[in-house]
Formats: structure tokens, sequence, C-alpha cells
């Protein structure tokens, strides 16, 4: 039997995370190894998907909420709402946790976003 992974363990209470937003099946946090300014990971609740193309196989309706979540974070985590969506699929791709997740990245929120 596998380990649990960081994200179930977070998920159970073991680590702690801030939990930005969450639905019936997903929940998002900040990636703790940030590489752009906003750096947000959406993961579904469920461990069965080891990657975004088993995902697809298994369940397309989560994947599409995934997609959908993420743009709803960007929309509030950054000015303009623009954002990348990179899902790592396999070791040599620079997957390291073996619980499908996706990773949102953009540019953080501007002057002009906070008023100034």
């Amino acid at each position: 039997m596998t380990e649990p992974s960081i994200f179930t363990r977070i998920l159970n209470g073991e680590i702690p995370a801030e939990i930005l937003g969450e639905t019936d099946r997903l929940f998002a946090l900040r990636d703790i190894a940030p590489q752009a300014p906003v750096h947000l990971l959406v993961v579904p609740k469920t461990a069965e998907y080891r990657d975004v193309t088993e995902l697809a196989a298994g369940d397309p309706s989560l994947l599409a909420e995934m997609v959908a979540f993420a743009g709803k974070l960007a929309a509030e985590h950054t000015y303009d709402g623009d954002f990348r969506l990179v899902f790592n699929t396999g070791t040599n791709a620079g997957q390291t946790v073996f619980h499908v997740h996706a990773h949102v990245l953009a540019g953080g929120l501007t002057e002009k976003s906070v008023g100034a």
C-alpha cells in the first residue's frame, strides 16, 4: 500500500496549509516553492488519479472543474485574470507528487489593482 500524498495529508489535517478555496471535489493552496508571483495549486480531493492523463480518461468532468476553478482563482489573485495552467505528467516532466494537481501561474497584483 502506498503512503498518502502530501495533498491527502493536508486534507486530513496532518500537515497545515492555507486553503485558498474549495469545492465539494477540489481545493486550492499556494505552492510552497513558487515559480511565479502567483503560484497556486488546484487539487482534487480524490487521490484516485496520479496525473492529468489518468484524470482525463477517468473523470473528464473533474478535469473541467479544475480548469474552471483555476480561472476563478486567477480572477481573484491577479490583476487581469490572465494565467498559465500547467500539469506536470511524469518524473521527467517535473512531477514530484503523484496525486494529480494543476499549477496556476501568473503575475501578481499590481499597484493599479489596489487603487494606487
